[in-house]
This record gives C-alpha cells, structure tokens and sequence, in this order.
C-alpha cells in the first residue's frame, strides 16, 4: 500500500482515534515546546497532519514563515482548512521528505512531531540528513514521539503501546517501520543539543528541543 493513500484513508478518523487511544496527551507532546520556536523566522513544519500543531505554532508565533510539507494530501486539506481562517503566511505542499526539494541551510527551525517514528532506523538517518541541511547554523529543532522507557513496568508498558500501534499503522498505511528509530541520538549526531525536554505517560511520550551546535 502507498502511505499517502493509507494516511488519506485515515485523515478524517485521525484525531478521534488519537483521542480515544490517549485522550490529549499527544496534543499536549506536540505543544508543551512550541514556546522554544516564538522568535524564529522560517519554520519548516514536516507531517503535522490535520494542523493542530501548526495552528498553535501560528497563534504564538504569527509573523513567521512556514513551509509545510506532509505526504498526504487528503491532510493537508485539513491543515489548510483549520488554518482557513487565521491570518498566515504557510507554504503547503504535498511532498516525500525523501524527494523533496529543500532549500540549503535556510531555516531557523524545523518541527517534526510523530514524523520520524514512520521510518526505520537506516531511513530516518537520511531524513535527518536532509532536513539537517536545510537549516542554518543556529536553528532549532522541535521533536516529539513516542519513547521507550529504560527499565521497569514503564517500558513494558511502552512496548506493548508501540508494538500495537506499528501492526494497527503497518496494516493501515503500508510504512515500513516496525520499530522506533533512535531520533534523539540521530538528531544529536547531525550536530544538535537538547536544550529543553518534557515528558509525558511515564516516559511513552516525549518532548525535546534541540539547538544547532556548530555552523
């Protein structure tokens, strides 16, 4: 199956089911950072889906330029429909990450919340190469997903979750991931530091901003 025809199928069942696995705390991930981007110029939003996140982003943040890319086009109609009525200055496009052209070392800060969970370990490593190159020498990057816990019943409880979700999104969209790929540490070797963190569901859930710590 072609991901964006799954992501398409889902596209208006997304939110309720979100909402009926983990009430708002996905929401909460996504928006607990959003603050660390207020002063940023151009922000490149990568799979934020229906727009939830974009739109909180817009509201603190609203002089800023955004280009918005997301795979399924089906959801970001739904993005450009919440967005409809606020001011904004997004660019959306319908685009692979793994093809798409970006602009070299332009932004100053990039989003990718529930995004690179998509991707297995070797393919999350080339798009972390690519959006790396895209952003200038100081920018920030927001991420937020799921986690694994180290030790204890939290990391039963995590990989039991994440175990359901990848057969429930494998069978419905086609990605190839059956596992999560280590972000935070591929972020890190593309030459970014956290510089703030949250933490929600004993750890299943995470929020990290990192910033670019060499030109």
């Amino acid at each position: 199956m072609n991901p964006a025809q799954g992501f398409d199928r889902l596209a208006g069942l997304y939110r309720g089911l979100e909402l009926l696995a983990f009430g708002r705390e996905l929401e909460r991930a996504r928006f607990a950072l959003l603050p660390q981007l207020q002063y940023c110029r151009h922000i490149l939003v990568l799979g934020d889906g229906d727009g939830r996140g974009l739109q909180q982003l817009v509201a603190l943040n609203p002089t800023a330029e955004y280009d918005c890319l997301d795979l399924s086009p089906v959801m970001l109609s739904h993005a450009r429909q919440r967005l409809a009525a606020t001011p904004h200055n997004i660019r959306f496009q319908e685009a692979d990450i793994l093809t798409a052209t970006l602009p070299d070392r332009h932004f100053d800060a990039v989003v990718t919340c529930f995004f690179l969970d998509c991707f297995d370990a070797d393919t999350a490593a080339g798009v972390v190469a690519i959006i790396a190159a895209s952003l200038a020498p100081d920018a920030r990057w927001l991420w937020a997903d799921f986690a694994v816990p180290a030790h204890g019943p939290a990391r039963a409880r995590a990989r039991l979750w994440l175990a359901t979700l990848y057969f429930f999104f494998r069978w419905q969209t086609g990605i190839k991931a059956r596992t999560l790929p280590p972000s935070e540490a591929l972020i890190a070797a593309a030459g970014f530091a956290p510089i703030a963190t949250a933490s929600r569901q004993w750890g299943l859930l995470r929020s990290v901003v990192f910033q670019a710590t060499a030109a």
